[in-house]
């Protein structure tokens, strides 16, 4: 299984947003941390702020911030919106789906992946290591990491 480059962008938008509540952030400033495009990460960020995950505040000291609490943001919700049809196999082609026991499978297994990520929110992702997770998006932010040897 594995999930869209636009889920990951969108989840670690959030993160950083989560791990600095008390400022502003701008998109380039994000961009520049995870160094991901700045032109693919305002669609990220315009979709999230249509589904309120996100509030854009405008003008020259304007940025980004959470639209609502970490704590009431669950990571299964951003999932389901940024992974639409989320189907594991696509069995509606499949000559033998009628008769098929791997397509109830893969739902239950896929109901259980969200079930656990409905059990994450945003701030539990950012809480419990949030002092090392924001001393590392300040040290991407403002300058590379170091190249490993």
């Amino acid at each position: 299984m594995r999930l869209k480059s636009y889920t990951d962008y969108a989840l670690r938008v959030l993160m950083h947003l989560a791990a600095k509540p008390d400022r502003l952030a701008s998109i380039g400033e994000i961009a520049r941390t995870y160094r991901i495009s700045h032109n693919h990460l305002m669609k990220v960020v315009h979709d999230l702020r249509k589904q309120g995950f996100v509030d854009a505040v405008r003008g020259r000291s304007g940025g980004i911030r959470l639209g609502r609490p970490a704590a009431e943001i669950s990571v299964g919700q951003v999932v389901r919106h940024t992974e639409a049809g989320f189907d594991l196999v696509d069995c509606a082609s499949c000559v033998i789906a009628p008769a098929c026991a791997l397509t109830a499978a893969l739902h239950e297994a896929r109901s259980a992946f969200m079930t656990v990520l409905d059990g994450y929110s945003l701030a539990d992702l950012v809480e419990e290591r949030k002092s090392g997770l924001r001393q590392l998006l300040q040290t991407f932010g403002t300058s590379p990491p170091a190249a490993a040897a």
